[in-house]
């Protein structure tokens, strides 16, 4: 009797009888033997069919397969080191489910475009399936780092009256009767949380309606915000620098298989260890110039500027310290420059921008009043906000972490739009 399996899970039935459910990834025939390569999401594995071993009714449902065909097989599992997994299946057995007629993505090359509007379908390719695989434990990682170091997880929402950091760029809709927003950032909430219980941590999807069409930006994508009650701008450093530490070590540990097969330069991942570099906003501004940048000071960084920035490191470096007036309004002024702010960007290797921005947040109650007057915010519908403040200030940090632009980087992607499995996009909404 065959026992039903997976593929990732073939080891354990070396030279035994297995029957796996799958689809058909490719096919190629040498006249009296064909060779599947079989996949069921889990892996990949080579089916043998070889004629003179198996009833003919199952040499010709081979023969009737076409990519993407589904179907249960059966077979003895065999080691085999020239294979990718280190395992075959010698088969014995197939029972079709559905012939799959004219498979739009073929092995061929095909133009972006084509594949995102078959996404649907291209989420099956070796490369795509690697990165969702990646994504996952990059989440997984995420979440045993907080889990692990004391943080609770909590939900902030996604439909808000207002916005985070006082911006336009928001998707408006109705409540009712009322206007609403889709969020830009649950960070505004994770305050109020962590003042209930300490070090908070919130995993949800966020939405900026910016009309950007640049590689490193979605419409809709997912942010993790963990916010720290008691914890200074220098420990929140330490505390991301172990976090991203952490996270990479996590996808070397677990992923190998998958960051071979998108091509990653694995060398350039073991070095992500930390202390990470730091450099201040001022530094960062005389570099600029230095090497041909012409940006004054108090301008905010754009790509390009990161990435010079970036290329002189090999691990990722914190610019510290922006100025006030380039921040947003929660940001605690620097007590001994209160023209910047007690900020962090993180900026990734290899010109993937800035994962991480966070800073430690105003505690002074007429300090933060000021602001929402320089900011012209309105404080009725901040009042809840202000009340923070008002009931038991402490001093607190937090800081936001981009998924796909950390997915981009770990996994070496040129486009953020292969990090998620269905992309917003400007102009894409489907599929």
């Amino acid at each position: 009797m065959a026992a039903q399996t997976v593929i990732r899970q073939v080891s354990q039935h070396v030279g035994q009888p297995v029957r796996i459910g799958c689809w058909v990834h490719n096919k190629r025939s040498s006249g009296k033997i064909q060779f599947l390569q079989l996949r069921d999401g889990t892996g990949y594995i080579q089916g043998v069919v070889v004629r003179s071993e198996v009833p003919e009714e199952v040499w010709d449902a081979a023969k009737s397969l076409t990519q993407e065909s589904s179907l249960y097989v059966t077979g003895e599992i065999r080691e085999e080191p020239r294979s990718q997994s280190g395992y075959e299946m010698t088969v014995t057995g197939i029972e079709v489910i559905h012939i799959t007629e004219n498979y739009p993505i073929t092995p061929k090359e095909h133009g972006i475009d084509f594949l995102m509007d078959h996404r649907h379908l291209w989420l099956r390719a070796p490369k795509q399936r690697a990165i969702l695989v990646i994504r996952s434990q990059i989440i997984k990682a995420i979440q045993d780092f907080f889990d692990n170091n004391g943080f609770t997880l909590v939900d902030p929402p996604i439909l808000t009256p207002s916005s985070c950091e006082g911006t336009t760029n928001l998707f408006h809709t109705k409540y009712f009767d009322e206007d609403a927003y889709l969020t830009q950032s649950g960070q505004l909430y994770m305050e109020a949380a962590a003042m209930a219980l300490g070090k908070v941590y919130s995993f949800g999807p966020t939405f900026r309606a910016e009309k950007s069409k640049t590689r490193r930006h979605l419409i809709e994508f997912w942010m993790i915000e963990p916010e720290m009650a008691f914890v200074d701008h220098e420990e929140n450093l330490r505390v991301q620098e172990s976090f991203i530490a952490y996270v990479v070590k996590s996808v070397l540990d677990n992923c190998r298989s998958e960051l071979e097969t998108i091509g990653r330069d694995i060398s350039k991942l073991e070095k992500i260890v930390g202390p990470f570099p730091r450099i201040t906003y001022d530094d960062a501004i005389k570099f600029l110039n230095e090497t041909g940048h012409d940006i004054p000071w108090g301008e905010d960084f754009g790509a390009p500027h990161e990435t010079a920035i970036a290329e002189k490191y090999e691990t990722p470096v914190f610019i510290t310290h922006y100025p006030t007036k380039i921040k947003a309004f929660y940001m605690k002024p620097d007590p001994s420059n209160p023209d910047v702010v007690l900020c962090a960007d993180m900026i990734a290797p290899e010109g993937y921008g800035e994962i991480i921005g966070g800073s430690q947040r105003i505690d002074d109650p007429a300090l933060l009043e000021e602001r929402f007057t320089e900011h012209e915010l309105s404080t009725e519908a901040y009042q809840w906000y202000l009340d923070l403040r008002k009931y038991g200030t402490v001093p607190h940090s937090g800081f936001g972490l981009g998924l796909e632009r950390t997915v981009a980087w770990i996994c070496g992607l040129d486009h953020v739009r292969e990090t998620i499995p269905f992309p917003r996009m400007l102009y894409r909404l489907y599929p």
